[in-house]
């Protein structure tokens, strides 16, 4: 991967609305060139999806949560996660805990029924956000640390 895939990269997850013909400019290409290396990008799963960044707020579900777990049946909190409607997303973690699910809802008494739920398979901890101060997407790959 040179600098322009980096680049194409970082624009994309700017903005993946962006036009081939506006990101051939940025990167100095042809708009055909452009769009054979987004092509093999994708080919190669570098790219893995486009998708639309949606408020949760609008869609009234404005108490968010981290739930730690120390699971019962890793397999089945991992199903359970997988399938309640509240879970964005859910991390297998090493450590004193086992799973690690960010959960978006309605209100406290959502969030109460969703941990009485999940306790069947595990031990919850609950950690309400409050806000967020950092929402990043990757800017730089570079094979050095």
């Amino acid at each position: 991967m040179d600098n322009i895939d980096q680049t194409i990269l970082s624009e994309l997850q700017k903005n993946s609305k962006i036009s081939m013909k506006d990101l051939a400019e940025i990167v100095h290409l042809s708009s055909p060139a452009v769009i054979e290396r987004v092509r093999k990008l994708e080919d190669n799963h570098t790219i893995e999806g486009y998708h639309a960044s949606v408020s949760l707020q609008k869609l009234d579900r404005n108490i968010m949560a981290l739930i730690l777990f120390e699971s019962k049946d890793c397999k089945a909190l991992a199903s359970f996660c997988h399938n309640h409607p509240d879970v964005l997303e859910c991390y297998r973690v090493a450590g004193e805990i086992s799973y690690i699910a960010k959960v978006a809802t309605h209100s406290v008494e959502s969030l109460e029924i969703f941990i009485d739920e999940a306790m069947e398979y595990g031990s919850p901890s609950t950690n309400i956000v409050l806000s967020s101060h950092v929402k990043k997407v990757i800017s730089s790959y570079t094979d050095e640390i």
